[in-house]
């Protein structure tokens, strides 16, 4: 009777859910096909938008990271797959879509060899010696544009930015962005650091109005009476960035300040204006003639600064004022002292416009500029978000692209090739692997497949002609994908 007097003993929380084995398995999968089924429609130039309602916002974009983003999945399981989508945004930009139907059609072709008692080991283990297979593969069927001539390079380029535009709300201008894209991202530098392209969104006006200028571009800031009468344009100017205060004090609240003669409170005041004086004294002293700073600058500056033709902005962003450091030369200082002129930047040209209903301030043809700003036009606030990121995508790949100077043909092509490599290895496997190589192999075809089906078009048709022409094995026959604007099959790598 001893045993049966024992307590129960409980290691985890009440309500916890402990189940496990192959049922909960296939809800995991289960749970992961219903976020795929959600994203797969947005695929290709001929997928669809998203419209998603949350709150007072609502945002319309066929971008699989954007729309992972927004859905608010709480499933754990489901969550990987938003978890994949950002870390395609991150590391490529664009692909997003792709990732996570290849994701989900992987964990299809798996959902049968569990079911059929097969272990989650045996297929893991063949997933990834597949990986393996297809990315050796995928070095060989790479076109290295470093072979390739600087004319060449620009075109192959411009031609990996329309193919991500040819999918975006954009894409009936995709020529005159990519152009746009790929000279944003030549004033890089070697580094090609990301923050160093700005985006800035206008509303009204054409897209055709949009711009890219070849340095750094804001809005104009918040400004104090003076700021009219400063001037508006310099040719070759020199350029203060600052990082501190240009304005007087207010005193702070229950202040107590201590006087045995009014004539004491006088000379406290005198004081206050003496240093902010000797500071604007110094700032004119160096030669700047455009002073930018992070923090305010008071009207007493802005009006002192318009009287000697010195142009003054405070409260600038701390991205546009690091890309702006970069563009100008210019570096960023914490005090007046003992500024010399090698501090100061300079720029072609430094002018403020006017742009839709805002104004601009653009330093233009900045000598040694490594800072590009897209300055973007259209006619509703939507299209602008939705635009920017379509740019963001495009900006991405251009970029990926020149980092690791290979690329590989679209609209399905790579993928076709690879299954067909992967299955015709996995004939000289033996065992349970050959059925894991060959699901992998099948689960590649999602991408086609869903492009065709996207497109309107018959897709087992088009992929039974796919896959008799890449079975063919030829180099001609490589690039062959699912030609989503004209229907059928086409050359992706030439067109």
């Amino acid at each position: 009777m001893s045993h049966m007097m024992q307590p129960n003993i409980i290691l985890l929380k009440e309500g916890t859910d402990t189940s496990q084995g192959k049922a909960h398995i296939l809800s995991n999968i289960n749970a992961c096909q219903i976020v795929v089924d959600i994203v797969k429609t947005t695929l290709g130039p001929r997928g669809m938008d998203k419209l998603i309602h949350e709150g007072q916002n609502v945002t319309v974009t066929n971008d699989g990271a954007t729309v992972m983003k927004l859905l608010q999945i709480v499933h754990p399981a489901a969550k990987i797959m938003v978890d994949i989508a950002k870390s395609q945004d991150c590391e490529v930009g664009d692909g997003t879509t792709s990732v996570v139907v290849i994701a989900g059609e992987l964990l299809r072709e798996a959902r049968r060899f569990i079911e059929d008692g097969l272990h989650p080991q045996i297929v893991v283990r063949g997933y990834r010696k597949a990986e393996n297979l297809a990315q050796r593969k995928l070095r060989d069927l790479t076109v290295d544009l470093e072979a390739s001539t600087d004319e060449k390079k620009t075109q192959l380029l411009r031609r990996c930015a329309e193919t991500t535009l040819n999918s975006k709300l954009v894409s009936g201008y995709k020529e005159f962005f990519s152009d746009m894209i790929v000279q944003a991202v030549n004033l890089l530098g070697d580094k090609l650091e990301r923050d160093m392209i700005g985006i800035k969104k206008i509303t009204g006006g054409s897209v055709l109005d949009s711009m890219l200028v070849s340095g750094v571009a804001f809005k104009k800031t918040f400004s104090y009476a003076g700021f009219e009468q400063q001037p508006k344009k310099f040719k070759n100017p020199k350029i203060l960035l600052l990082n501190m205060e240009l304005e007087l004090k207010a005193e702070k609240e229950n202040a107590e300040v201590r006087i045995e003669k009014p004539e004491e409170y006088q000379s406290i005041v005198d004081a206050e204006w003496k240093i902010i004086y000797e500071k604007l004294d110094l700032m004119v002293q160096s030669g700047a003639q455009v002073v930018l700073s992070k923090l305010p600058i008071g009207d007493l500056a802005t009006q002192y600064f318009a009287d000697r033709d010195i142009f003054c902005a405070g409260r600038v962003e701390d991205s546009d004022m690091r890309r702006t450091a970069r563009a100008t030369g210019a570096q960023v200082q914490t005090t007046v002292n003992g500024v010399t002129t090698d501090v100061l930047g300079t720029c072609g040209e430094f002018e403020e416009v006017q742009l839709g209903s805002e104004r601009f301030n653009l330093f233009k043809d900045c000598p040694g500029t490594q800072s590009a700003t897209m300055i973007l036009r259209g006619g509703a606030q939507q299209f602008l978000e939705e635009a920017e990121r379509s740019l963001h995508d495009a900006i991405e790949i251009v970029r990926r692209s020149k980092k690791s100077n290979k690329i590989v043909g679209g609209g399905g092509s790579i993928e076709m090739e690879l299954s067909r490599f992967i299955r015709e290895y996995a004939k000289t496997v033996p065992g349970k692997e050959q059925l894991v190589l060959q699901a992998f192999g099948q689960a590649l075809e999602v991408i086609p497949r869903s492009l065709a089906t996207n497109s309107g078009l018959d897709s087992t048709e088009i992929m039974n002609k796919l896959r008799s022409l890449h079975n063919e094995g030829k180099d001609e026959t490589r690039w062959l994908g699912v030609d989503c604007i004209g229907g059928g099959g086409c050359n992706c790598f030439e067109q």
